[in-house]
């Protein structure tokens, strides 16, 4: 008797596919949050710096800023700290791919039989998960300093948070994969955050300044992430025309006064902008 002859092979079809890349992408998104989660010192200094701001700031300059209809500095400052919070965590989220780069494991992940998309994808989702929840952890000093939430309110700033966290993190992706060492990640991470930070209107209004610092502002993406965070916590406040007018929320571009949507849609332009990005970086890493 004739042994029978083995199957022939049948291609993978596109459904297949898109699952195996879906999954892959799953598997470096779970990796990033077991990483954080056994790195508690990671945890608590993402914790310290905005809270620290917050604290020298915010008090601080409460008391020379004054308080216009019973709102404060502080209350300004919230959502701007949040933001910070968020910011921060996603941009270094990238360093996990330094890291990866010196100890040999990335080149594993990139000759593994699956796009480099994916990876690029799972290192993004991965880490604006992260980020989102440690700008979420931030909640919890809002009944400290007179800051009212509510359900919905939750539920916005985490969207908003989210959406600030892919393009960040997607950001820090970009940056790390062009970069060899961990110590020059970090340099040149610190050399843009600060910047973005400060000049994105976290820390103080955007209304009266400089022109030349106004441009900068305006080209900041960070701006147009902070001020629909920062609009969504003032509508849920009792908050005067008086206290509004002193402490504007909104971005201010040629004379128009944005909309939370524009605002919104801006950002997702840049979270799509800094994605290609990413993916692009990763496709020529070695």
């Amino acid at each position: 008797m004739s042994s029978a002859a083995p199957p022939a092979n049948i291609a993978d079809g596109p459904d297949t596919v898109l699952r195996e890349e879906v999954r892959t992408a799953g598997m470096v998104w779970l990796r990033e949050l077991i990483r954080f989660e056994r790195t508690r010192a990671r945890i608590l200094s993402g914790l310290v710096q905005p809270v620290l701001f917050l604290v020298v700031l915010g008090y601080g300059m409460s008391g020379l800023v004054g308080t216009t209809a019973g709102f404060d500095f502080k209350k300004f400052m919230f959502p701007g700290i949040m933001a910070m919070s968020v910011v921060t965590t996603a941009i270094f989220s990238g360093m996990s791919i330094v890291w990866d780069r010196e100890f040999g494991f990335l080149r594993e992940m990139l000759v593994a039989p699956t796009s480099r998309a994916s990876l690029a994808l799972g290192k993004t989702a991965g880490g604006a998960t992260v980020a989102a929840a440690q700008g979420t952890i931030m909640l919890i000093l809002a009944p400290l300093i007179g800051v009212h939430l509510t359900a919905l309110l939750v539920l916005e700033i985490i969207g908003l948070e989210l959406l600030m966290a892919i393009a960040l993190t997607a950001f820090g992706v970009f940056v790390a994969t062009h970069i060899q060492k961990m110590e020059g990640f970090q340099v040149v991470m610190q050399l843009l955050l600060f910047p973005m930070i400060f000049l994105s209107g976290a820390l103080f209004p955007l209304n009266g300044l400089p022109g030349w610092l106004g441009v900068l502002t305006h080209v900041n993406p960070l701006t147009y992430a902070v001020a629909p965070l920062r609009q969504v916590v003032f509508a849920a406040q009792d908050m005067p025309a008086a206290a509004r007018q002193r402490f504007p929320a909104s971005v201010e571009l040629f004379g128009h006064t944005l909309s939370i949507g524009t605002e919104i849609a801006i950002v997702v332009v840049f979270a799509g902008i800094f994605i290609a990005l990413a993916i692009r970086g990763f496709s020529r890493m070695e």
